[in-house]
């Protein structure tokens, strides 16, 4: 397989920018590959944003970026509070947000796919790849009922102690997410397992990504 290395100029940090609609979507969606940058010597400047919390959510979101992003370099944490299941409706307010990111200049983007079946995954999606049109865009995938994973074309492969961390966090942080019945460390293991078969990961477990558009 062809390797996309992404910048590693020591004097300046890899900048990366993580969207999720809920409290856990980043985590579940790109955990691990964050986990596996920050593992490395680069400095890295991560801008963390969630869009749909309440009080209770809000709690475990910063605990768990806490968790996953101690070695970043920089760090900023923004969660807000739009109602969840509802962002169609609310589209013109998260608009109006993404054009206040045009001031960003990440170097990679963590974002949703433009294929999930929840409505509030795929506007935030729509609206990533609306804002940032010159930039390198992976979309992570969320397990869910729905069935909706497809055939992802970009791999990570994580060793053991990054992807063994990536899901105590996950079981850690989200204690409110424990009474569902697909929000268990067998889930995780079993979707990063497959796509570490499918790309032939030295540990057997990977986290996979669409990527639309690059440039080598």
């Amino acid at each position: 397989m062809l390797p996309l290395i992404l910048p590693q100029n020591a004097a300046a940090p890899l900048k990366i920018l993580c969207l999720g609609a809920h409290s856990d979507d980043i985590e579940i969606g790109c955990g691990g590959t964050i986990l596996r940058l920050l593992s490395g010597t680069q400095k890295i400047e991560i801008t963390w944003i969630v869009f749909a919390s309440n009080s209770e959510r809000e709690r475990e979101a910063r605990n768990s970026a806490a968790l996953f992003l101690s070695q970043a370099s920089r760090k900023e944490i923004v969660i807000k509070s739009l109602r969840d299941g509802f962002f169609p409706f609310e589209g013109a307010q998260i608009k109006d947000y993404f054009e206040e990111l045009k001031g960003i200049t990440p170097d990679v983007i963590f974002t949703h796919s433009r294929q999930d079946a929840h409505q509030d995954h795929r506007l935030i999606a729509e609206l990533t790849w609306n804002t940032f049109r010159n930039h390198l865009v992976l979309e992570y995938e969320i397990p869910k009922y729905d069935g909706d994973l497809g055939q992802p074309n970009l791999f990570v492969p994580l060793e053991r102690e990054i992807y063994e961390n990536k899901v105590r966090y996950l079981m850690e942080a989200f204690e409110s997410q424990r009474t569902k019945p697909w929000f268990e460390r067998d889930t995780f293991l079993a979707l990063m397992r497959l796509r570490g078969m499918e790309c032939v990961a030295p540990s057997g477990y990977a986290e996979a990504f669409y990527c639309r558009k690059v440039v080598l």
